[in-house]
């Protein structure tokens, strides 16, 4: 038997971490629940070493689905299909993922538990869809649904991605262009003004200094800001660093609303994908609570978790969160009174997603002036500080 590290809460909300022995991760959940016990996070002692391999694009993800959907309607067996997969993805790690699952299958296992060998290319959300399609004999709609679901994810991503890429990029450009001025142009003034020998203005002899100081200490200032972008970073891999820039991601200006809607579309659009698929309502939440990058969010879902295992509808967590937009817990309620929650979160899906691309369009709109602005300021700051006491000699010269 297998050992499994787990985290857990009680029926009263209190967390707890341990091990259990299972011939299975599926048999250790089952274990867990029936003590009593909300299964947070379960894994096998030692899987972070093996049977990983690297992330999987959504996109590439979604083109896999979409064929193996297909291949599995045209009535080819799963093994056959798998083979043919093998052969026909592009991506190196899905490929090899794939004939694992292969092998594994030949063996007499179920297609689920063959994908679960490899949990870092094929997330959650996958897996149990699979089991699930597998249980209701509908592995084909399994798969359709799984396509339209990473095709979704991969149009939200790329354009949030898109929307923060933008202004790091210039901001990257603006650096380059003032090192360049302070680096290749401002010495050769410099030198200049020490032959004139006359006394420079204080904006001036500032740049001149920094200008110095960068060429014959510059090495030493990139280490101290790598340094200190390291420290960040490891930092927010801290419990106390992610619950800092989870919050600053909320409610920083012009980012923490696209921050929100992005959530909650992918609230939306993951719970009724896995309900749709007959996945029950509280493993749903869990995994869509563990597709939330937000620290925050997470925990304010898998706290809904608890809540709607002791019976509590779904929409007052989601409520009491106060971060979603009051539109998603009501939209909720609605699906919950209706008896129809899948349908009634793919509308809301929809309208989200439509609102991130709306909210990316609008940012993107915005940044461009201000960048603009910044750009012309700092550029021009810097070209006056270096005419400016060449103007004044010229009217000194003027004048005599």
């Amino acid at each position: 038997m297998a050992q499994y590290n787990y985290k857990v809460m009680d029926k009263n909300g209190k967390p707890k971490k341990g091990t259990v022995e299972a011939v299975s991760e599926d048999k250790a959940r089952e274990k867990l629940k029936s003590e009593g016990f909300i299964v947070q996070e379960i894994k096998e002692q030692g899987s972070g070493k093996k049977g990983g391999g690297k992330k999987v694009k959504d996109q590439d993800l979604a083109v896999f689905c979409k064929q193996f959907g297909a291949v599995l309607n045209a009535g080819v067996t799963i093994i056959q299909a798998l083979e043919m997969m093998s052969e026909q993805l592009d991506n190196k790690t899905l490929q090899r993922a794939i004939r694992e699952a292969q092998g594994y299958v030949q063996k007499g296992g179920t297609l689920a538990d063959a994908f679960r060998l490899n949990p870092k290319v094929f997330p959650p959300i996958f897996i149990n869809m699979v089991a699930a399609g597998e249980i209701s004999g509908s592995l084909e709609t399994s798969f359709d649904r799984l396509t339209t679901h990473f095709e979704n994810s991969n149009k939200l991503k790329s354009k949030v991605k898109g929307a923060m890429t933008y202004p790091i990029v210039i901001l990257v450009v603006v650096i380059a262009v003032v090192v360049v001025l302070l680096v290749g142009v401002v010495p050769t003034f410099a030198d200049m003004f020490e032959d004139l020998g006359s006394e420079l203005p204080k904006p001036t002899q500032m740049l001149v200094n920094f200008s110095s100081f960068l060429q014959h200490h510059g090495i030493v200032l990139a280490l101290v800001i790598a340094a200190i972008v390291f420290a960040l970073v490891q930092y927010g891999k801290t419990n106390t660093g992610a619950q800092l820039y989870s919050s600053i991601a909320i409610k920083a200006p012009l980012f923490g609303n696209l921050t929100i809607k992005s959530a909650a579309a992918t609230f939306a659009r993951t719970l009724s994908t896995l309900m749709g698929s007959g996945v029950p309502l509280m493993d749903a939440i869990e995994q869509v609570a563990k597709m939330q990058n937000n620290k925050i969010i997470r925990e304010g879902l898998l706290d809904a978790k608890v809540q709607v295992a002791k019976g509590v509808p779904l929409s007052k967590p989601i409520r009491d969160m106060e971060i979603f937009p009051p539109m998603l817990s009501q939209m909720t309620k609605i699906g919950e009174e209706t008896g129809n929650i899948e349908d009634m979160m793919d509308k809301v899906a929809d309208y989200y997603e439509m609102e991130v691309n709306n909210a990316t369009d609008a940012l993107t709109a915005m940044m461009e002036p201000i960048i603009i602005v910044v750009m012309g300021v700092t550029v021009g700051s810097i070209v006056l500080a270096i005419y400016s006491p060449m103007l004044s000699m010229y009217d000194a010269i003027d004048n005599y």
